[in-house]
């Protein structure tokens, strides 16, 4: 076949229009990303290149571990906030399902599985790529498994038991991390929903492409073994290439509909019988139809059918660090932290450099007056032989010393890295953190630096966890269905602070709860909050006792509210007798009043009578006696007039007697 027979015959075909598509989408990878993931890649492992050299006559090979620590630490804190109180995952079901055993049951079972197959350190790889590069990226895979259990069986009518293992063929869905070197997406592309279609493109062992052709899951062409290219290597220049790796490009997107059909045809009977499980559901008039396509070694078609799966979902899951708008590679660590790292590199190097020409100078000989044979080298205790004076003969250059500004420099740049990045060592929180040791300072740091991881957990949730939890659900419907009952189900991922946060939090609850009484109803629920923020290792069983001391007792509540009863008959039965009480006091005082009344009213009669008696006593009828009545009805008149004020004023009775 010519050449250009062959080319026309690739682009007439999917597995040429997939590979045209993924080589366009190679080269913008390696134009625009590449050569930079390249060195956040060595930055974060600490490793140098020559690349790296600011000045031909740098020799230091020194890269700070800075941007490593603000890596590791942002990673730590993003694991924390997710699977730090163990359930890092939860499903709601539907508003019309208000049955809750199913939810409880696929809860229990996915949980299950994401353990057995180790889906929590395929989770952290991600979150390490996404600080290093920008983007999280992994692949939903199936795989197929034997499930072993011990079992027993009655043999003999029953009289024994005999021991055995069960074993059943079982689909089990497993995280799979993807280097970006090994992704390739549509460039105007955003998600992974959105793009064209996408692709994972790596070198594979010979023998795993061979299990699955045996399996029916590729076809049964001849492969041979691929040419080495680095470019997506994970390490390429650590590792070295062997004859038994094939390279497996593995296509997730839209295909135009004729090729894929035309591909299918191609295919013998038996290999098409599992191939469109869900032909019903395809739009017959549209151009594209969702397809899954592998293709080995550039050219050769190992798969090509519809998208398998129930809910016509692309099994890929990516996040970015940072969202960078219109892009789908994100911001990570590494980069914002990029240039304060290079900066420190190079204050480090030219320090370094600076303390070997101190520390071990150069030397300038006489070498007319060495002996022969002499080697002009410097070590601790070598003896120098000279013809004549050492003075004249060896003189050292001295260069000086380093200047101390460069270790305040070096300490600014790391600052910067720490500004950059929004990542922090927890052991310099006290006195780093913008220069500012007070407890409001560190606060308000430290909340800056929250909301800042808060944000990328954020990301990390919407575009990582949650889509994943759902594709996994979905596939063990459809390929466990007797494990994995279908039904309508919504997911949330839950998550809570992380370390920083926690510890943050936990100050500012301890802080809250000196204010308050241990008596107030407040008082537990803070304790509480308090213990489920730190990460002791009995925290629950602490809880649990917290909820149960707080939790009263029936018989005691029970006689809590009789005593509460009795005691109020008891005040009500108080307050009648104090009423009664009341009363009397008040009719009696009713009665003594009106006495006193009834006497103040007949004091004038009587104090009348008496005036009377008192003027005319031992009178006889004439004028001087008339004049001595007037002069004693005065005297009379005055004396009664002070004793009806005694009597007004209750000091005697109107009979004369002192009360």
């Amino acid at each position: 076949m010519l050449e250009s027979e062959k080319e026309f015959t690739l682009e007439e075909s999917v597995e040429g229009w997939v590979m045209e598509k993924c080589d366009g989408w190679r080269d913008h990878y390696e134009a625009n990303y590449a050569e930079k993931f390249d060195e956040y890649y060595r930055l974060w492992r600490g490793q140098w290149a020559a690349e790296d050299m600011t000045r031909q006559s740098e020799r230091s090979k020194i890269i700070s571990p800075a941007l490593q620590q603000a890596v590791e630490s942002s990673v730590a804190e993003l694991e924390e906030a997710s699977f730090g109180h163990g359930k890092w995952f939860d499903i709601k079901d539907d508003v019309y399902d208000q049955d809750p055993r199913d939810i409880a049951t696929l809860r229990m079972a996915l949980d299950q599985d994401f353990t057995k197959n180790k889906v929590r350190k395929g989770v952290a790889e991600c979150l390490i790529n996404a600080a290093v590069f920008g983007t999280g990226i992994a692949e939903v895979v199936l795989d197929e498994e034997k499930e072993m259990a011990p079992a027993t069986s009655p043999v003999m009518g029953g009289e024994m038991q005999a021991v055995g293992v069960n074993v059943r063929d079982r689909t089990c869905v497993k995280l799979r991390p993807v280097m970006p070197q090994n992704f390739l997406i549509d460039p105007v592309a955003t998600s992974i929903e959105d793009a064209l279609g996408c692709a994972v493109d790596e070198f594979v062992s010979t023998h795993k492409v061979q299990e699955l052709q045996e399996k029916g899951v590729y076809r049964e062409v001849d492969l041979t073994e691929a040419s080495p290219d680095f470019n997506i290597e994970p390490d390429q220049d650590l590792t070295t290439f062997s004859d038994d790796k094939i390279r497996l490009t593995k296509y997730y997107g839209l295909v135009p509909r004729h090729l894929l059909e035309k591909a299918i045809e191609d295919e013998d009977a038996e290999e098409t019988e599992t191939v469109n499980l869900t032909d019903e559901d395809q739009d017959e008039d549209s151009y594209y139809v969702e397809a899954v396509v592998v293709v080995g070694n550039n050219g050769v078609l190992l798969k090509a059918t519809t998208n398998p799966y129930m809910m016509q979902d692309r099994p890929i899951v990516a996040f970015p660090w940072d969202v960078v708008p219109s892009r789908f590679w994100g911001r990570g660590v590494c980069e914002k932290g990029y240039n304060s790292q290079k900066a420190l590199d190079t204050e480090l190097r030219a320090r370094i450099d600076a303390l070997a020409l101190t520390i071990h100078p150069m030397m300038a000989m006489d070498a007319s007056r060495m002996p022969r044979g002499a080697k002009p080298e410097i070590r601790p205790g070598k003896i120098i032989l000279t013809n004549g004076n050492p003075a004249e003969v060896l003189q050292p250059f001295n260069f000086g010393n380093v200047s101390q500004v460069t270790f305040a420099q070096a300490q600014a740049l790391q600052t910067m890295v720490q500004t950059a990045t929004g990542a922090i060592d927890s052991a310099g929180i006290a006195g780093s953190i913008n220069g500012d040791s007070t407890a409001a300072g560190i606060s308000m740091s430290l909340g800056a630096i929250i909301k800042r991881h808060k944000r990328t957990l954020i990301n990390f949730q919407e575009a990582f966890l949650i889509p994943f939890v759902q594709k996994a659900a979905w596939r063990y419907m459809q390929f466990e269905p007797e494990l994995y009952p279908v039904g309508d189900y919504k997911f949330h991922t839950s998550s809570s602070l992380g370390i920083i946060a926690r510890e943050y939090e936990v100050t500012q609850l301890v802080q809250l709860l000196q204010t308050m009484s241990p008596d107030t109803p407040m008082y537990p629920k803070l304790v509480m909050s308090i213990i489920d923020n730190m990460n002791l290792s009995n925290r629950e069983e602490l809880i649990s006792t917290l909820e149960q001391a707080n939790t009263p007792d029936p018989k005691a509540q029970q006689a809590a509210q009789e005593a509460q009863q009795r005691a109020e008959q008891a005040q009500l039965a108080f307050q009648a007798s104090q009423t009664a009480a009341l009363n009397g006091q008040a009719q009696e005082s009713a009665a003594r009043a009106g006495k006193l009344q009834a006497e103040a009213q007949a004091v004038p009669v009587e104090l009348e009578i008496d005036k009377m008696k008192a003027a005319s006593t031992n009178l006889d009828v004439g004028d001087a006696d008339d004049k001595e009545f007037e002069r004693r009805l005065r005297i009379s008149e005055q004396l009664l007039k002070e004793r009806e004020v005694a009597v007004k004023e209750g000091k005697v009775s109107p009979q004369g007697s002192i009360q």
